[in-house]
């Protein structure tokens, strides 16, 4: 088990709502946006004017305009997870990262945050595309607990809006930029406790989703869809028959891909929509720091009892799943 101290989530100021994408004139409307994906907003590190006035033809332009960094607005959530932790900087031991898209090939971006907050600790990077929250807490759970430092600090810093391309308005609905953190320990106790961990893969599908060196995102749209709902109701399937608990405690966190998908499991699993923690409908698809942003924002809300079912899917493709179970104080 790893035990879960505080986690944070930061989006950039700037918002794309549906009526932006209408007036770029590729061929979209509001309600179209809402009826195919559920989404009427995101927050992008780009300048709404770079965006209308280019679409993003360059990627690599799209990178010099952005008003953040990975290292940046990672940083920005590490340190709301660090207070929320109630520790400083010099309390932590190790900072792994991972990004479905990282700003620099080489070194790994862990080093470039870790620099920007100051800290000088074993830094790496671990990445699963949108599953990677996931997958580094079932790293971690793996590794022998006396072999790890007392606290590790997680940042999974997402800006997919920079590979998008803007005249396809397949894609130009779907995402958003965020960053999310969380300061984690296998030996520290704390009221959060992450169990039942699980990954899995299928390499042979790599190709379904992927984003290209200083390329844009592309998918097949229709089998990662089927794919995404198929095995995060399998997860929470499993999670459900392994934890019996009391309807009311029982609460869900999917990939936050999009709102018709996510609702189908919900609707599969038997999921109230009370029970629902979501954020895609004004953030967009954030990736990899998509589910751990919506638990940030509901970290005051967690209760003694409550389980909260966090089921991820992501390119290469892979999915992982694990539960939160909310202790005593």
């Amino acid at each position: 088990m790893i035990y879960l101290h505080g986690i944070g989530h930061f989006h950039p100021e700037n918002i794309i709502t549906n009526k932006f994408l209408e007036e770029l004139d590729i061929g979209t409307t509001q309600e179209w946006i809402l009826e195919r994906v559920g989404i009427k907003e995101r927050h992008t590190a780009l300048p709404l004017e770079y965006i209308k006035t280019t679409q993003n033809r360059d990627t690599r332009a799209a990178l010099e305009a952005a008003l953040y960094t990975n290292a940046t607005a990672g940083a920005a959530a590490a340190r709301i997870a660090m207070k929320r932790a109630g520790l400083k900087t010099e309390h932590v031991g190790l900072l792994l990262s991972g990004t479905s898209l990282p700003d620099i090939c080489t070194p790994a971006e862990a080093a470039t945050i870790a620099a920007e907050l100051n800290i000088d600790v074993p830094c790496f990077d671990l990445n699963s595309a949108c599953s990677t929250f996931a997958m580094q807490i079932n790293f971690l759970d793996r590794m022998r607990p006396e072999a790890l430092p007392e606290f590790i600090l997680l940042v999974n810093p997402e800006h997919a809006t920079r590979c998008v391309d803007y005249s396809d308005r397949a894609s130009a609905v779907l995402f958003g930029d965020g960053s999310a953190a969380a300061v984690v320990s296998a030996t520290v106790p704390s009221r959060a406790v992450l169990m039942s961990c699980y990954c899995d893969s299928k390499p042979s599908s790599w190709g379904k989703a992927m984003v290209s060196r200083m390329g844009y995102f592309q998918q097949d749209g229709q089998a990662v869809q089927a794919f995404a709902i198929r095995k995060t109701t399998d997860s929470l399937r499993m999670l459900k028959a392994a934890f019996p608990v009391a309807p009311k405690h029982f609460k869900f966190i999917g990939h936050q891909a999009n709102r018709g998908m996510l609702l189908t499991v919900c609707e599969r699993s038997e999921i109230p929509e009370k029970n629902h923690w979501h954020n895609v409908e004004y953030f967009g698809n954030t990736a990899c720091s998509g589910a751990p942003a919506v638990l940030s924002q509901h970290w005051d809300d967690l209760c003694p009892g409550d389980h909260v079912a966090i089921a991820l899917v992501g390119a290469g493709l892979t999915w992982a799943h694990m539960m939160l179970k909310m202790e005593e104080i």
